[in-house]
């Protein structure tokens, strides 16, 4: 096996900012799937960069594809954070998925949406793409936020915190938010956010996608003992299990990696993301019965 990443440049638009950046795993034998990577949200996509490296070899190894690739104005690829927004990253996730599938014949290999934390918001966003070309798709989420609005807002508080021993805080979250109603870019931890980026983050939902249900595997880390699930996803889960998707949810012990100050390691998290893709997958009901 390569065990070195392949990086380029793919074009995903004819523009000035048309270029994105990707490193390609090619995997060990056969090709098993095809997992593209959907980063976390500004600076916890820097905070990632490790573990995602770590779990793409590991998944390369394990016989898939896998795409890691950096949205516009992030990373290596073309833009500024500034001239982002939540359809321009949709559009991106698309384009990564054809490029990846071009590259390894893979139009009727299983294809992962490996979203992290707001990546799983645009891997879903982007889903819907897809279906619409009749392309279905699975899903890893890793640290999923059920609800964007609620990562906008702990995003702005970053802002706000400077001003807390003032008592200034909730006047700077007011600006703020009065800032994105009237159509300004707003700056925040050195990164500059459009009106079109927060809008659609605030919308954004963790919904199943209408498309044909398949598999979701969502994994969340925890420091404590006994990790267990957050409760705020329970309502978020219930949705995919009831909209027919075969979900395997389960809470992992190991650090909050894509915040901590270090840079922190979560080897359960890998193991368990290998073992999860590569598990069988149950038959059908009807076939089940036949058999």
């Amino acid at each position: 096996m390569n065990a070195t990443p392949e990086p380029r440049f793919i074009d995903v638009d004819p523009g000035p900012q048309g270029r994105r950046f990707v490193l390609h795993h090619r995997p060990a034998g056969p090709v098993r799937g095809l997992v593209v990577h959907v980063h976390a949200f500004a600076e916890e996509m820097n905070k990632s960069r490790r573990m995602v490296a770590m779990q793409s070899r590991a998944l390369a190894a394990a016989g898939f594809a896998v795409l890691q690739a950096d949205l516009l104005g992030c990373g290596d690829s073309d833009g500024d954070f500034g001239d982002a927004s939540w359809a321009r990253w949709a559009a991106d996730v698309h384009a990564a998925v054809r490029w990846l599938q071009a590259r390894h014949d893979g139009a009727a290999l299983p294809l992962w949406l490996w979203g992290q934390r707001a990546g799983s918001l645009v891997a879903t966003e982007a889903a819907a793409a897809l279906a619409a070309e009749g392309q279905p798709c699975h899903f890893l989420f890793w640290q999923p936020a059920p609800l964007g609005r609620v990562l906008l807002q702990q995003f702005l508080r970053l802002k706000a915190a400077s001003e807390l021993l003032g008592g200034q805080a909730r006047a700077v979250m007011e600006q703020l938010r009065a800032e994105i109603a009237a159509g300004r870019s707003i700056e925040v931890a050195g990164y500059e956010l459009a009106p079109a980026l927060c809008d659609g983050l605030e919308r954004a939902t963790l919904q199943p996608p209408p498309a044909p249900p398949g598999r979701m595997v969502w994994l969340e880390t925890s420091p404590v003992e006994t990790p267990t699930l957050a409760p705020a996803g329970a309502a978020t889960l219930a949705a995919w299990r009831d909209a027919g998707w075969q979900v395997d949810a389960r809470a992992l012990r190991g650090p909050a990696f894509w915040q901590t100050t270090e840079i922190e390691d979560a080897p359960a998290l890998v193991d368990a993301t290998v073992a999860a893709l590569t598990a069988p997958q149950p038959l059908p009901a009807a076939q089940e019965a036949a058999a």
